[in-house]
């Protein structure tokens, strides 16, 4: 069973956070449980390698099958994830504007949503998708994303400007960084940096730097169960138990402890893994 996160090569990552692997196998008489998949700060080109993965949102009854390779937007809203019983994707975790500038898509446009990557770089995605389910080995895997990930990085439609490193400041633990201070990186006035912000990132500065700092926290808990919420509110900067409580309700309709025992029922928990 695997879930591992792996960095990119130094030569990808001005686009590319890392890589998260996940590979769960289930007994065929065994119902693999769903995964309440929460907002996190990023955007992905999701691979999923073997058996289909299916999703719902939280709030209504309609599953949706995804596609092999899929490109997500930024959440802001939970979704339950359906594996089956050979669940293998990689996951790649792009820097904040790096979507944005791959696909020239405004990332609003995809808050809450993914679109096949097919409809995006049409057979050079589909060759890659085969080539990975022709393989068993994580590395070769990783070594025909990489080339498809330069290769599309060479065709980029956008170029490199300041606010696109704010995304990446924001996501520094502790930051300290006001509006004000991150659109003068920006070299924008507030309300340009307000608009610019939101095509390359799909959320306003304030809800980017909520959903960081709420996912940290979830992963604190993760690495520290026997710390208790205010512990975990504090050391994730939040002003109070009460602060870190309203985010929870807003991103999971949950309270933190109601949270951390779902997802002590999510499909990596059966094999004594956690997310940290």
């Amino acid at each position: 069973m695997i879930l591992q996160d792996i960095p990119s090569k130094p030569g990808l990552s001005e686009f590319v956070r890392k890589y998260e692997v996940f590979r769960f196998v289930f007994e065929n008489n065994v119902v693999p449980p769903p995964k309440y998949h929460v907002p996190r700060a990023e955007h992905c080109i999701t691979f999923y390698v073997r058996d289909a993965q299916k999703f719902s949102f939280a709030t209504l009854p309609h599953i949706i099958a995804y596609p092999q390779c899929i490109i997500n937007g930024i959440h802001n809203v939970p979704i339950y994830r359906y594996g089956s019983h050979d669940f293998w994707a990689v996951k790649v975790i792009l820097q904040p504007s790096a979507l944005y500038l791959l696909t020239g898509i405004p990332s609003y446009e995809l808050t809450n949503t993914f679109i096949d990557a097919e409809a995006v770089w049409g057979k050079e995605v589909r060759h890659v998708c085969q080539q990975l389910n022709s393989t068993d080995s994580l590395k070769e895997m990783l070594e025909h994303i990489e080339k498809f990930l330069e290769h599309i990085i060479k065709k980029s439609p956008q170029d490199w400007r300041p606010i696109d490193k704010v995304g990446t400041l924001i996501l520094q633990p502790n930051h300290g960084l006001s509006i004000d201070k991150l659109a003068d990186q920006s070299c924008l006035s507030r309300r340009q940096f307000f608009r610019k912000f939101e095509e390359r990132i799909g959320v306003s500065p304030k809800m980017f730097d909520r959903i960081n700092r709420f996912e940290k926290s979830f992963r604190t808990k993760n690495k520290h169960p026997d710390w208790d919420w205010l512990t975990i509110a504090l050391a994730c900067g939040y002003y109070d138990y009460q602060h870190l409580v309203k985010d929870y309700k807003d991103f999971t309709n949950l309270t933190p402890t109601a949270f951390y025992e779902t997802d002590r029922q999510a499909p990596e928990r059966v094999f004594g893994i956690v997310e940290t």
